[in-house]
């Protein structure tokens, strides 16, 4: 229970599961205003940065088992040999940036949303079904087309399941950060009172 100049207020503790979820039954502030849960923002974008990183080298390691194991011929011919031509090296920045918009938008839901996470996995989950059916409307192999969305698929759920932990992880991070300040002492009380 704290004070206000209303009188007492009572507050809800919650875990901070609960403020990334957001439960029904959460409260996001008092009779005074709304309150947010907070995010270590560079404990989040140092996650996404580390996510990028991967998110690149899954790209690349898929493409290379692709042409290099089974010889199918992803972003390139089959005469640019296993790394394939420049399209591998652009296929692995565009997943580095899906990395990157993913961080920025689980920190813009984060902040601005009730439930966050629910709504991350959902977009998460459209935009990785359209990049996996996306390869089928290309004029390519269909054995090129199945490895390219099988590609699609792990990054999705690699980008995905990266970024939520991060996100997790970066507002625990701050709710711990918070509750480990003193409270604030009460006012003292008016020399006219």
């Amino acid at each position: 229970m704290i004070q206000d100049a209303n009188g007492p207020v009572m507050v809800e503790q919650m875990s901070p599961q609960d403020q990334v979820r957001g439960s029904p039954t959460m409260s996001y502030g008092t009779q005074s205003g709304e309150q947010r849960p907070s995010v270590d923002a560079r404990r989040l974008w140092a996650g996404g940065l580390a996510s990028a990183l991967i998110a690149a080298l899954i790209a690349v390691a898929g493409i290379a088992i692709a042409r290099g194991l089974f010889d199918i011929p992803i972003l390139a011919p089959e005469d640019q040999g296993v790394w394939g031509d420049a399209d591998t090296g652009w296929y692995a920045a565009a997943a580095a940036a899906a990395a990157l918009v993913a961080t920025g938008l689980v920190h813009l839901l984060i902040v601005t949303t009730p439930r966050p996470m629910r709504f991350f996995g959902w977009t998460i989950g459209l935009i990785t079904l359209l990049a996996t059916t996306m390869p089928f409307a290309a004029d390519a192999s269909t054995a090129s087309k199945i490895a390219t969305a099988l590609i699609n698929v792990v990054l999705g759920v690699a980008i995905g399941t990266l970024i939520a932990g991060v996100a997790r992880s970066a507002v625990r991070t701050a709710s711990r950060h918070r509750a480990a300040r003193p409270p604030e002492p009460p006012p003292y009380p008016s020399a006219t009172s």
